[in-house]
């Protein structure tokens, strides 16, 4: 469940930490409905700027790989993988996102943690996909389970005995 929530796009605004951050923010997707190939472009306000994802590597249940752009309000280029590892109970999901910096980059590291400034997004983010998955989880045992029981119906009425 939890791969499904990353490897389609339209399931994002369920999990994600800047889905929420502006109600006006306009979203684009294009290409397949999800996994390799699907894309997913954003313009908003200050606080979620404007770029794009395109989904490079779609492994279920495995991995989801995505190339991330950023055009506003700095320009950057960077990888992004999540992968599931199945473990007791659920799945480990693990967020990474790698780029290079140019010059402007490294002056701006140097007085600002990136680790420190993004990690709560990603801690976040991956604690409402936790959620979402669990909540999806519920709904299909119960869904599972109201259509294994077998049906109630209505005891047949009498009809009296023939003369």
């Amino acid at each position: 469940m939890v791969f499904g929530l990353v490897n389609d796009f339209h399931a994002w605004d369920k999990w994600s930490p800047w889905a929420k951050l502006d109600p006006n923010m306009k979203t684009t997707y294009g290409g397949p409905p999800s996994g390799l190939g699907a894309t997913y472009a954003w313009t908003g306000d200050s606080k979620v700027g404007e770029g794009n994802m395109r989904i490079t590597e779609s492994k279920p249940p495995e991995k989801v790989g995505i190339r991330l752009e950023f055009l506003k309000p700095m320009a950057g280029l960077c990888q992004t993988d999540f992968t599931f590892k199945p473990e007791a109970g659920g799945t480990a999901v693990s967020w990474v996102m790698s780029g290079t910096n140019d010059f402007v980059g490294k002056a701006f590291s140097l007085f600002m943690d990136m680790d420190a400034m993004i990690g709560k997004d990603f801690e976040k983010g991956l604690g409402a996909m936790r959620t979402e998955a669990e909540a999806e989880a519920k709904r299909r045992a119960d869904s599972a389970r109201a259509s294994a029981e077998p049906a109630q119906t209505a005891p047949a009425a009498a009809t009296p005995p023939a003369k």
